[in-house]
């Protein structure tokens, strides 16, 4: 099969493109940076070098393909975060349309079967609509829970304050996912023989945040360590006071938010998966490596 993976060489799309190679599938990979071309080709793939927001270039690249691997790369600097989600898709949808292509996989997120209340998975809800509308393509939205390397984003904390600490914790409970899952579900569905349109949940592990912080802290040498949850002003203060912008800090804040409640993982729940191979301790000592590192 042809496939076209986006993402470049991301933490899915290269085990993603290494697995599809390796069953002898003919890869092209999606990467807006050029110096990304050597290493990709360097993996066996073919290198395509442009935005996914660029419609006339998804359009060529597409050309001739049987399925499509599609992500909305992260765009912290966007002025309208939930706009940027749609034009993506938009792309992706007019470009889809004009090759003639059968089959989409695109990764969403647990949350994205909700309109409204959370956050910048909005961007992923309007983004399987204007998908779900192409006819005659089967589209794939993968919904994986909470990505394990968004615990990266709390070294600092640990480090600095002896704690992690944001609207949502204690014993609130985490949907998590490993890459490496992600990217096995995606491969599932890029290759199937009759694909049909679906909803296909992702997750790895399950765990309370205050497991979560018990686990890091055995892994580093602080077995106290606890996960406290913020008031969601105390939050949006905070991100304010480090320079984010104040649009992306409202979307974040009301994210944690629908983590905090249970909103965000309430459809989840209805239609649980099978769990993946990948479980949390085995990041963790991923972590505890990098943790000692730095």
């Amino acid at each position: 099969m042809k496939i076209i993976v986006t993402g470049s060489l991301g933490n899915i799309s290269k085990p993603l493109a290494l697995e599809l190679i390796a069953q002898g599938h003919e890869v092209t990979i999606i990467s807006s940076k050029a110096d990304k071309q050597q290493e990709i080709e360097k993996l066996g793939a073919k290198a395509a070098i442009g935005s996914v927001t660029d419609a006339e270039f998804l359009k060529t690249t597409f050309a001739g393909a049987d399925s499509v691997y599609g992500m909305t790369p992260p765009n912290f600097g966007a002025r309208d975060m939930i706009g940027y989600y749609t034009d993506v898709a938009n792309a992706y949808a007019l470009a889809a349309k004009s090759a003639g292509v059968k089959n989409i996989v695109y990764l969403s997120s647990y949350g994205a079967d909700l309109k409204k209340g959370t956050g910048i998975i909005v961007g992923s809800h309007k983004s399987e609509g204007i998908l779900n509308a192409l006819e005659g393509v089967a589209i794939t939205c993968l919904r994986p829970g909470y990505f394990y390397y968004n615990l990266y984003h709390f070294m600092g904390m640990i480090k600095g304050q002896g704690m992690i600490g944001t609207n949502f914790g204690d014993d609130d409970k985490l949907v998590m996912v490993s890459p490496l899952d992600i990217a096995t579900a995606a491969a599932e569905e890029l290759t199937a023989a009759n694909p049909q349109s679906k909803v296909r949940y992702i997750a790895s592990d399950e765990y309370t945040c205050n497991e979560v912080a018990k686990l890091i802290g055995q892994a580093i040498g602080k077995p106290d360590l606890q996960w406290f949850t913020f008031t969601d002003d105390q939050v949006k203060n905070t991100m304010l006071e480090h320079g984010r912008p104040p649009v992306i800090t409202d979307l974040l804040v009301e994210l944690g938010a629908a983590i905090h409640t249970g909103l965000l993982r309430s459809d989840y729940e209805r239609h649980k998966p099978v769990l993946g191979k990948i479980k949390l301790p085995e990041f963790i000592k991923e972590y505890a490596a990098a943790y000692h590192h730095d």
